[in-house]
């Protein structure tokens, strides 16, 4: 099984607002970057596409060591996603989870994948993760700047 690193991030000017999604997979001494974004959406969404992007990209069941900044995600995918399966899609609460379709989707493309989901802390100089950053923040910039477009 292929090791793979995937370093993700994702950003949004104002919330909800233009977002954008990067994600940086390295296998083998090799990177490929992935970015994208969506006109109207919030932070979390981005946080959360960025993930599903990097592992849907991978073409085969493998052992990722998946890197991101938002405990969102992390905290979401490790700790609250089993609950939330066994009640239904429903916070403790009893409340319909936030984002169900994209955390059925983060579910569905970490499936066939060995995942390992490592926090790392935002913004405090870890390379990578400086890297996504503004890959994300520069997909929304461009979206936000797009003729035509414009926040509202």
């Amino acid at each position: 099984m292929k090791s793979i690193e995937i370093h993700t991030d994702g950003a949004c000017l104002g919330n909800p607002g233009p977002g954008g999604w990067a994600a940086l997979l390295r296998f083998n001494g090799r990177e490929r970057e992935l970015v994208g974004g969506e006109l109207d959406t919030t932070n979390n969404r981005m946080e959360m596409m960025a993930a599903i992007q990097g592992l849907e990209s991978l073409k085969e069941p493998c052992s990722v060591k998946l890197f991101t900044d938002s405990q969102y995600v992390q905290k979401g995918f490790v700790e609250w996603l089993p609950g939330w399966v066994r009640r239904g899609w429903k916070t403790s609460g009893g409340e319909p989870v936030k984002n169900q379709d994209l955390w059925q989707r983060l579910q569905r493309a970490a499936q066939p994948h060995q995942v390992q989901w490592q926090w790392v802390k935002g913004h405090s100089g870890d390379p990578d993760n400086e890297r996504v950053d503004e890959l994300a923040r520069t997909a929304a910039e461009q979206l936000r700047d797009a003729p035509g477009v414009g926040v509202r």
